[in-house]
């Protein structure tokens, strides 16, 4: 088994092979630069997705690990759905997003090839939002007078993810597609339209509860996580548009039993992404993801998406 094998008689190894987990966590936890996330949309609706994401990424390590040429594929299936209300007089929503995964990760340990495979569930994710100021609530022929009205407009929205514990774990191996742990993300954002333009921006944290059972009864701690998105984004004609966006997040340092990890992580992300009807309640999306990290350790990924989704 990929580095398990190698190291399981070395507590120290094992250890410092914390950096395994949670570099290869990154991309399977998705950072995805998602635009139009504090889109206006009409209440009492319901909207659901599935798509499609291949993620392939290099991995470097620690030289003293002794790890090289580390390669990791991912395939995920995931299904979302959102239901969009009103509260306190604001366009609100909820949503939950399951994903299914299947990941390969190969490389040389001690210059020996080794390879391991996973595939399970991932953890669940659930997001609420609101629309702090802008976007009124509105449904029907309310909402698209509004639309067809409104050439320019702002809107401020605040929300909250949370990451819940439900993937795929085992607690004696070091790659996982579960955390075991939650993962809390308080959002804000803006986004600003003029015409056929729109840009937004988003800040997020991730605040991480400590996981007792990490890897042979270790216990890890992780510091917060900040992330700030960007996106341009062009309209054609409506229900037809593309988008250009950047990221960069910062922070993330580890802790295994009181020791601390010299695993920060710093990434540029960036992506493009493209929609179109296909009819009044179907919609179709592709987008591509790239990743480089900024520190001698980290992963560099890209990751291809598509998606349906659906309204009613």
């Amino acid at each position: 088994m990929f580095c398990y094998l190698s190291f399981r008689n070395s507590v120290a190894r094992g250890c410092l092979l914390v950096q395994l987990f949670l570099v290869c966590a990154g991309p399977c936890l998705a950072d995805e630069l998602e635009p139009r996330r504090w889109s206006h949309l009409p209440i009492d609706t319901n909207f659901f997705g599935a798509g499609y994401a291949y993620t392939e990424a290099d991995i470097n390590f620690d030289p003293v690990l002794k790890l090289e040429n580390v390669e990791m594929e991912l395939d995920n299936w995931a299904a979302k759905y959102i239901r969009t209300f009103a509260l306190f007089n604001k366009t609100a929503r909820i949503g939950i997003l399951q994903a299914y995964q299947e990941g390969r990760w190969s490389g040389l340990v001690d210059g020996i090839p080794k390879s391991i495979n996973r595939s399970g569930w991932a953890d669940t994710l659930l997001r609420f939002a609101i629309n702090l100021y802008g976007a009124p609530p509105l449904q029907g022929k309310e909402y698209a007078a509004y639309r067809t009205s409104t050439s320019v407009e702002t809107i401020l929205g605040a929300g909250l993810s949370v990451q819940l514990p439900t993937g795929d774990y085992m607690d004696d191996k070091l790659i996982n597609l579960g955390t075991n742990r939650f993962t809390f993300r308080p959002q804000f954002g803006v986004a600003h339209t003029r015409g056929k333009w729109s840009t937004e921006a988003t800040a997020i944290v991730a605040l991480y509860t400590d996981n007792n059972d990490f890897y042979n009864g270790y216990k890890l701690e992780q510091n917060p996580l900040y992330t700030i998105h960007g996106h341009l984004i062009y309209t054609f004609r409506p229900g037809l548009w593309a988008g250009a966006s950047v990221g960069y997040d910062y922070g993330g340092r580890s802790t295994v039993e009181r020791e601390k990890k010299d695993d920060r992580k710093q990434n540029v992300l960036w992506a493009l992404s493209f929609g179109f009807f296909v009819n009044r309640y179907l919609s179709f999306k592709v987008a591509y993801i790239g990743t480089r990290t900024q520190e001698s350790t980290g992963y560099d990924s890209e990751s291809f998406i598509i998606g349906l989704n659906s309204f009613w």
